[in-house]
């Protein structure tokens, strides 16, 4: 299986069948500032990102699949029907998905840091600090593999969403991200928000490893 699974040709994608996860090639691009996101394609959202990811969204979605991980569906809206219709919020599903950032420390060993070291609370609108009692819960580094989804087009194949979007794992909902939050989020929170924490990132374009480690679950037959 693994001469097999080398074979692949999957740019800036490694399938690290030792420590069981996906990597994938990134660089540092965010130091300072509000999150959107935590990984973003190039060219679309290093503004309010972690990380840009030097691979195909889809071929990551592929690798993830090849390593036994199964997608869900991003959130959404759904019409419930009755005498008057209206919509709700679906939230979004999929296998759980630890995602990390590897790279060297002080002495040039490799080194894996859960994404969630590098994220911090905000508030926004002026709001002053959190008490005690409404303090956030900390940032997850577990998020949900739901797949983004396919985009219909007149002539060709149907297009991978976040591949144009730059959605790959974000941290507001967006609704066609590769991976997500569990939960709808938004700023709607009393003003909270997310942003960068840089104490022990890497210094801007440093070369990163991206790394997604399925959290393989039991699934019904």
């Amino acid at each position: 299986m693994e001469n097999a699974l080398d074979k692949l040709r999957m740019p800036g994608i490694r399938l690290n069948l030792q420590e069981r996860c996906v990597d994938v090639n990134a660089t540092v691009c965010l130091r300072e500032g509000l999150l959107e996101l935590v990984v973003c394609t190039e060219d679309t959202k290093e503004h309010e990102s972690i990380v840009v990811m030097n691979a195909r969204p889809i071929q990551v979605h592929t690798a993830l699949l090849l390593m036994g991980a199964r997608p869900g569906t991003p959130a959404m809206k759904r019409v419930v029907e009755g005498e008057v219709e209206h919509w709700i919020s679906v939230p979004p599903a999929g296998d759980p998905i630890e995602v990390s950032l590897v790279f060297p420390d002080g002495q040039g060993q490799l080194k894996e840091h859960p994404i969630n070291q590098f994220v911090a609370p905000a508030l926004l609108n002026g709001n002053s600090e959190p008490n005690d009692e409404k303090k956030p819960s900390p940032f997850s580094s577990l998020f949900l593999f739901t797949g983004s989804h396919l985009l219909g087009s007149m002539e060709g194949p149907r297009k991978y969403a976040c591949e144009f979007s730059g959605n790959v794992i974000s941290v507001s909902t967006f609704g066609d991200e590769l991976l997500c939050l569990p939960g709808i989020h938004g700023h709607q929170n009393d003003g909270l928000a997310w942003k960068v924490n840089p104490q022990g990132l890497p210094e801007l374009g440093t070369k990163v490893v991206l790394r997604l480690r399925p959290k393989l679950v039991r699934h019904k037959p």
